[in-house]
């Protein structure tokens, strides 16, 4: 208080006059040096350490969600898809891709995808992982405030979950030997060419200087129509379950697949996302487009089976779930908001029709349908993808140059089309030659007496579920 009395009792003509002294003796004071060349050297060599640093981060980050997708994600949701006396040998499926894929990728598939060649494969200057740098490089074709070694990881998730996705479709039927023989092959014969000439260096389909530049963010071509049209061969070469369709083959735990679906949604973001290379404004809206469609294909779906079947279902707002997902993969970082919900609400409606009407008319046996879903909506959201990218998202073909069709740019469909027909023949072909090869060998196919049994107890001596402990 009394502190308080004494500062009321100095003279107000003082205070003012120390203000004023204190003014003056600032406005006389020299000015600061300007700064040194060295100095702004300095701080710019500082700002891009922490543009850097923080695209690093975010790159790791997303290549763990990517990941996350194939297990546990696509593990769980294939896993609870299945009858119990499968869930083992189907997770160990996923399980087994995670594992092989990455090997492969560092001896040859990252040099053969990325690495230079020609307009349809990569050379070998990358053969195990040889030149693949650890340090960021600015003129580097992929990526330039991030390591190639980060860009390297976070492909090979990618990688990881293409054969993955396939196992949907031969579920409860395949040999393990055989599933690991195939899908390794696979993964260097079909998806290898195709992510090269999507994404690498000198790519026919490279939207960077391309004989035919298309439009693939995250991977609708690369990942989803070549597993998605692989699956369907597959389906079809190996022929149907026993029993099906007149036997029951009803999913043993929907929870264990809501779980793995919820997973993929939130790995998803990593996914797209991700695929922006950076910590940057485009990854925002691949982010909230990939968000925003997978509700909306989830609603899709929804009502379209609440009109087909009377009641709406958690197995077809999961799977509608991931309809969007794979629908909005192609366009996430090319469309706004408005038409990422669109695009979901369109494969929602589209991947139920495929699944619900198109697979019963022809009735092949598509046991998780991988094609329905991964097939179906790659292809839809390869093409919507011409039609609703924007150049004030991304401007790919330079500033002020149209992207998609509602720019002015229509003849980009033509592109997205022709994408899409590369991906299918490739697809079949490659799936078809290599499935031949592998049943001549070994066989692909489990006994009457292993499939009766179940994967589990046939391929790996165990069971998921032992109800006598």
């Amino acid at each position: 208080m009394l502190l308080v009395l004494k500062l009321i009792a100095i003279p107000f003509p003082i205070v003012i006059q120390t203000a004023r002294a204190q003014t003056a003796q600032a406005q006389t004071a020299p000015a600061s040096a300007p700064a040194t060349q060295a100095q702004i050297a300095t701080l710019q060599q500082a700002v891009q350490s922490a543009q850097s640093a923080g695209d690093n981060a975010w790159m790791l980050t997303s290549a763990a969600l990517v990941l996350l997708m194939t297990g546990p994600g696509l593990a769980l949701f294939y896993g609870g898809l299945v009858r119990k006396k499968n869930i083992l040998g189907t997770m160990m499926q996923s399980f087994a891709m995670m594992c092989m894929v990455t090997i492969i990728w560092a001896i040859c598939g990252y040099s053969l995808a990325f690495g230079h060649g020609n307009a349809f494969i990569g050379g070998f200057e990358h053969l195990f992982l040889r030149g693949v740098s650890i340090h960021a490089d600015p003129q580097n074709f992929y990526v330039q405030t991030i390591p190639e070694q980060t860009y390297m990881i976070y492909q090979l998730m990618f990688a990881i979950i293409t054969p993955a996705l396939i196992c949907g479709a031969f579920a409860e039927r395949m040999k393990f030997s055989a599933m690991a023989v195939f899908l390794s092959l696979w993964s260097i014969f079909v998806y290898s060419p195709m992510a090269h000439m999507v994404w690498g260096v000198g790519g026919f389909l490279n939207s960077n200087g391309g004989k035919i530049p298309s439009l693939d963010f995250a991977g609708g071509t690369v990942v989803h129509i070549t597993s998605g049209v692989s699956a369907l061969i597959t389906a079809l070469y190996l022929g149907k379950r026993l029993g099906y369709p007149a036997t029951k083959m009803s999913p043993h735990s929907l929870v264990l697949s809501f779980i793995g679906a919820s997973l993929l949604w939130v790995g998803w973001f990593g996914f797209n996302a991700g695929s922006a290379l950076a910590a940057s404004s485009l990854a925002t809206s691949a982010f909230i487009n990939t968000h925003f469609a997978t509700a909306t294909a989830a609603l899709g779906w929804t009502i379209y089976e609440w009109l087909h079947n009377g009641k709406p279902t958690a197995l077809g707002a999961i799977s509608g779930a991931v309809a969007g997902l794979v629908a909005i993969t192609p366009a996430s970082g090319f469309v706004q908001p408005m038409s990422a919900l669109f695009i979901g609400l369109a494969a929602g409606f589209f991947c139920s029709f495929m699944v619900f009407k198109v697979k019963s008319i022809f009735r092949y046996d598509d046991s998780l349908d991988a094609f329905g879903v991964h097939g179906a909506g790659g292809t839809l959201g390869a093409i919507l993808t011409g039609v609703f990218a924007a150049s004030a998202i991304n401007p790919i073909y330079g500033k002020g140059v149209p992207t998609g069709g509602i720019d002015g740019h229509w003849g980009q469909i033509l592109n997205q089309l022709a994408a899409v027909g590369i991906s299918w023949v490739v697809s079949i072909v490659g799936t078809l030659v290599l499935l031949f090869a592998v049943d001549k060998v070994i066989g692909l196919r489990l006994s009457p007496e292993q499939e009766a049994a179940g994967l589990d107890l046939s391929q790996h001596g165990e069971e998921g579920y032992d109800f006598n402990n």
